[in-house]
């Protein structure tokens, strides 16, 4: 068997030229990309298994010392193939939104002055809110319209600044224990609610012991392309969520600055973009 299979190997390098290297390459690219944009996800680990059964399917498949084995593979792999959305559907959608937020980079400008005023007012409102162990949640909307959530909570359109945030977070009053979500520059909502995480990274050691708020936090940064800030009330430790996975032990010192590079960016990636669509329409004239 291995001999039949070191022969069929030589016989694919014997007939490879240049467009099999790029054929090669292109299949090496969609794995790629397939893998990262599955990355911090449970899927990750079950699509590296899918890929090495594959390969090692297709090997023994193909050799012809293996007919009972060829006929049952050739019989079951288009099921296989249907139950894999079925399976990865989560998974499948968050890529999809990932593709549709890249698509949709250039909508707006997120960084600005007034937005380094306002990263810089959270961060005074969260040093102090963590010093007395308030807790509190407070969520910036980026490109993803958060209105659905905002929707739940209660409409202020208030200005930000740490003096109004450690206010509503303040214990036992009513919009404490929601979420505060800014967006257009302004906060939008308070006690607003958030969908839980779903994706079992908190059931991870030793994040398992975080509570309701990091589980939103985390929620609303799968389900968005938004930045949350999370105090825990036990504690007064600081957290970041974002891209579908948070980062737990963020020091005060380092929050206004992380802040900022996520608004930055977007604004890098749109300056490239918008670069990139300037060449391909000098070449088109």
């Amino acid at each position: 068997m291995i001999i039949n299979l070191w022969n069929y190997l030589l016989f694919i390098f014997k007939r490879a030229n240049w467009l099999s290297v790029v054929d090669i390459i292109l299949v090496a690219a969609v794995v790629f990309f397939l893998l990262y944009m599955l990355r911090d996800t449970k899927a990750l680990v079950l699509m590296r298994g899918v890929l090495f059964l594959i390969v090692v399917i297709s090997l023994l498949s193909s050799l012809r010392v293996l007919p009972a084995f060829s006929w049952l593979i050739t019989s079951t792999l288009p099921t296989l193939l249907l139950a894999i959305p079925v399976i990865f559907a989560p998974e499948i959608r968050r890529v999809l939104e990932r593709i549709g937020r890249t698509g949709s980079i250039l909508a707006q400008d997120n960084f600005s002055t007034e937005m380094e005023r306002i990263i810089q007012n959270v961060v005074l409102a969260s040093r102090r809110i963590a010093e007395m162990k308030y807790g509190g949640l407070i969520v910036f909307s980026r490109l993803d319209s958060l209105q659905a959530y905002i929707e739940t909570g209660v409409r202020l359109e208030a200005k930000v600044n740490p003096e109004t945030l450690i206010q509503i977070f303040f214990p036992k009053t009513p919009l404490h224990d929601g979420a505060i979500i800014i967006s257009e520059e302004v906060i939008a909502a308070a006690g607003c609610v958030l969908p839980l995480s779903s994706s079992g990274v908190l059931e991870q050691s030793p994040e398992r012991s975080m509570g309701l708020r990091h589980r939103a936090a985390l929620g609303v940064a799968e389900e968005s392309d938004a930045v949350a800030v999370v105090i825990s009330e036990e504690t007064g430790i600081v957290s970041l969520a974002y891209d579908g996975k948070i980062d737990k032990y963020v020091p005060l010192d380092e929050l206004q600055g992380q802040l900022i590079d996520y608004f930055q960016i977007d604004q890098s990636s749109k300056s490239l973009l918008s670069r990139l669509i300037a060449i391909f329409q000098g070449i088109s004239e």
